[in-house]
């Protein structure tokens, strides 16, 4: 079926580990010019490419069922090689002196990560969802923000409909991701002062 397809493909596209290696260097690039998006480069490195990374050897071995990890019990280890590589890209960035936005943006995924990890240990919360809310809430640091959250949201709508449409979320579990995206983030990058 036509939407089947869709969705599949809005959801490999628009996949967390995408976006958390996606949007750094361009979020750097904006903020920073090419300085910034060197900096971009190591923090998607570690936040998105080493938990990439772990899942696709998880997949490869057969302890994952897929790249999205539709298997809740599955997620932990996954989850918390993510929060390691976080804490680390995080560290690194603070000790070497990187722009505050992009301290600000990795303190955002670690702080969503410390909300959705819990969460999914007993309900399956969307990363999907929560990720795609919360890269609109940082580009829209970067870019004029009105059309940025209005097309972001069009697009964080598209992410939550595909989820539900393969039937790996409810409508209550994609709602809760976009709403913990977009809270955690804003709530991190207003404490930073970032804006």
């Amino acid at each position: 079926m036509m939407a089947d397809q869709v969705a599949r493909r809005v959801t490999d596209v628009l996949a967390p580990q995408v976006l958390v290696i996606a949007m750094p260097p361009l979020v750097g690039l904006l903020a920073e010019g090419w300085a910034g998006a060197a900096w971009g480069l190591l923090a998607s490195a570690l936040c998105g490419g080493v938990p990439a990374a772990v899942i696709a050897l998880g997949v490869r071995s057969g302890r994952l069922d897929s790249h999205h990890i539709v298997d809740r019990a599955r997620r932990t280890g996954p989850l918390l090689s993510a929060v390691g590589a976080v804490l680390v890209a995080l560290v690194l960035l603070v000790a070497l002196g990187a722009p505050t936005l992009l301290v600000a943006t990795v303190t955002a995924m670690l702080v969503a990560l410390a909300v959705t990890v819990p969460v999914t240990l007993r309900w399956k919360i969307s990363f999907h969802a929560a990720v795609s809310a919360g890269t609109v809430v940082v580009l829209a640091h970067v870019l004029p923000p009105v059309p940025t959250v209005l097309a972001g949201g069009a697009v964080v709508a598209l992410v939550c409909w595909a989820r539900v449409r393969l039937a790996h979320h409810t409508a209550a579990q994609v709602a809760a991701g976009a709403l913990v995206g977009v809270a955690s983030t804003w709530a991190t990058l207003a404490a930073f002062g970032v804006g």
